[in-house]
């Protein structure tokens, strides 16, 4: 594989003297900035074997580095070994930003190419502003990678399907008037919609145009007095096409964005959020514009905090889903001790492939979440490590197996994680099991004031692991969507701002993960999720308080917690979250000996 990265480089870099690029970057990035891509936009991963799901790629003519975040530092190191390409950690010490290390090492007026429809605008404009003082030329109308990757899988075109204004607690005419005050309240006569999930959420259609995200490859131009939606015609069908008739949605083919925006006549303002509008889409809104003498206006779309804050209908729905799929990771839990206990033959992949089938058979199943995560003793050092059938480990009666698992089902998607003991641990395993049950558990338990946001309580869950020296390297929740996205914003939960989004308050309605952990490289991963619901609390004279309330009703492992690291409160803590554990499931749960085994393992410490 080493050999063929570096060919595919060497290709790239013909190219780049073709036209005279000196440095071609490459992010990890559809049209839309979406988190995760189909496979016809995985170039980074392409041109240097690193598979993450985050990730920027940058090539000059002698040197190509790629730089990722704190949760892929192990996977990337393991994956680009030999490729030739120097890894950079992101937020490490000493690390230089992409910014930086191009204004650091590129030369007076040369030369920075990227492909302008997978570059978000505001990284695009990062990069202007960084480089122009040496006069860097920025190129950015030439796909590269296209141009060398010559078995490109093709762009996802997948059916559009409809949800029910009963299923979704409102309609897309109720969800377009209150985007339509927010544009008013602008001053605005139209507003550029360029994030999947949010398209998806205001117009009530799904799809599967990215893997485990339920979204479709769109636009959305609103104006005043009329909807365009930019989608490819073989995606629909006469369901679709009336319902959109039906709304006042006129459709668009896809790929006429920026001839559409070219002709369009632009009046007054035109909002659009330069976090998702790529590059290419924003040049030419704000060149049509200013040749108009219109104007543009960044703004954070306005849909992320509408769709941040769940109705009633999406909450009682919710509800519902995580405790019947609390109920099949429950399950599973007791399927993978005993197999492993009576010498059954498992690895990672094939305890995946159980869970999976498990989940599938629930009804109204529609798809993972995101592939699921089996990561047996070391492999969980890595916090995203993926087994496949042709490379796993074999699992043993020792030590233990995290799982990090989620679907999405007419009515909710979830996202849970588990560490599960397979036979003996070790003292430090223990140990750091221990305290990140603690963390997470002082998390859900936290009571705050209104107004407060993520950075205020993500000490609570650090806090046990910082005492002994412990870190993580990655935030400690992200908001989840209903039958969307199973990461989703403004919301988080992290204690290092990465930029003004995480600042965004914690609202009643949102849905938070809570998911600490340790990650010792070579030795052991261990992280524990719990997904919480932001509900109100006491109101008092100091104002309204706010506390969360737990969606996810799975078991915290007996054979891994050491009270000798605990204090009383927490003792108290696991005891109670697992009495609601078993007082929640019992009634779904049939076998009698997985009952007798639940009962067992959430009595009293």
């Amino acid at each position: 594989m080493n050999k063929v990265i570096q060919d595919r480089l060497s290709a790239l870099r013909e190219k780049m003297t073709t036209y005279g690029i000196d440095y071609y970057l490459m992010p990890t990035s559809d049209y839309h900035n979406s988190e995760y891509s189909a496979d016809f936009f995985k170039a980074r991963e392409y041109f240097c074997g690193f598979t993450g799901s985050n990730g920027t790629l940058v090539v000059s003519k002698d040197w190509a580095g790629m730089w990722t975040d704190g949760r892929y530092f192990i996977q990337a190191e393991r994956e680009m070994k030999g490729t030739g390409v120097t890894l950079y950690k992101m937020g490490e010490e000493g690390v230089p930003t992409i910014s930086e290390y191009l204004f650091d090492n590129m030369e007076n007026g040369q030369v920075l190419g990227f492909d302008g429809k997978v570059v978000p605008a505001r990284e695009g404009l990062s990069y202007e502003n960084k480089l122009k003082k040496k006069q860097i030329k920025i190129k950015f109308d030439k796909d590269l990678a296209g141009e060398v990757w010559a078995d490109r899988p093709a762009l996802p075109c997948n059916p559009i399907y409809v949800l029910s204004d009963e299923l979704c607690g409102k309609s897309f005419a109720e969800k377009l008037a209150e985007v339509r005050e927010v544009m008013e309240k602008e001053k605005a006569n139209s507003y550029l919609l360029c994030k999947l999930d949010d398209i998806c959420w205001l117009t009530n259609l799904r799809g599967n145009d990215v893997e485990c995200n339920p979204v479709i490859l769109s636009y959305l131009f609103i104006t005043k007095k009329s909807v365009s939606m930019f989608v490819q015609f073989d995606e629909l069908n006469d369901e679709v096409r009336a319902y959109c008739e039906n709304n006042g949605i006129e459709l668009v083919a896809y790929n006429r964005i920026i001839s559409w925006l070219d002709e369009y006549e632009y009046e007054g303002i035109t909002l659009y959020d330069e976090r998702n509008v790529s590059y290419s889409v924003y040049r030419t809104v704000k060149d049509n514009s200013e040749s108009a003498g219109a104007g543009i206006k960044n703004i954070y779309d306005p849909t992320e905090m509408m769709k941040a804050c769940k109705n009633e209908t999406e909450i009682k729905n919710i509800r519902e889903v995580y405790i019947k799929d609390s109920a099949v990771l429950t399950k599973f839990i007791y399927w993978v001790k005993n197999e492993i206990k009576n010498g059954a033959k498992l690895n990672e992949y094939t305890a995946a492939m159980h869970l999976d089938g498990m989940r599938a058979a629930l009804p109204g199943f529609i798809e993972l979440s995101f592939p699921t995560i089996s990561a047996y003793k070391d492999n969980a050092a890595m916090m995203h490590y993926e087994a496949t059938e042709d490379s796993n480990a074999e699992l043993a009666a020792e030590g233990f197996l995290l799982v990090d698992s989620g679907a999405t089902y007419m009515g909710g998607t979830t996202d849970v994680t588990r560490t599960i003991t397979l036979g003996p641990l070790t003292d430090d395993e223990k140990k750091h099991y221990t305290l990140t049950a603690v963390g997470m558990l002082q998390l859900a338990n936290a009571h705050f004031l209104e107004g407060c946001n993520g950075r205020n309580l993500d000490i609570l869950a650090r806090q046990p692991l910082w005492n002994i020296g412990i870190d993580y390297k990655c935030g400690t929740g992200h908001g989840i969507g209903y039958m969307l996205n199973v990461h989703e914003g403004p919301h988080s939960i992290r204690w290092k701002s990465r930029s003004s989004e995480d600042e965004a308050a914690l609202k009643v309605g949102m849905i938070m993960s809570d998911e600490p952990g340790v990650y010792i490289e070579g030795k052991h991963g261990i992280r524990i999720e719990n997904i919480l619901e932001v509900v109100n609390g006491e109101k008092n004279s100091d104002g309204q308080f706010l506390e969360f309330r737990h969606l996810t009703y799975v078991p915290l492992d007996r054979d891994a917690i050491d009270k000798k690291y605990l204090q009383p409160r927490e003792v108290k803590a696991i005891n109670e979250y697992n009495k609601l554990v078993c007082k929640t499931l019992l009634p779904l749960i049939e076998e009698p000996e997985i009952q007798e085994w639940l009962k067992e393992e959430t009595k009293a410490l």
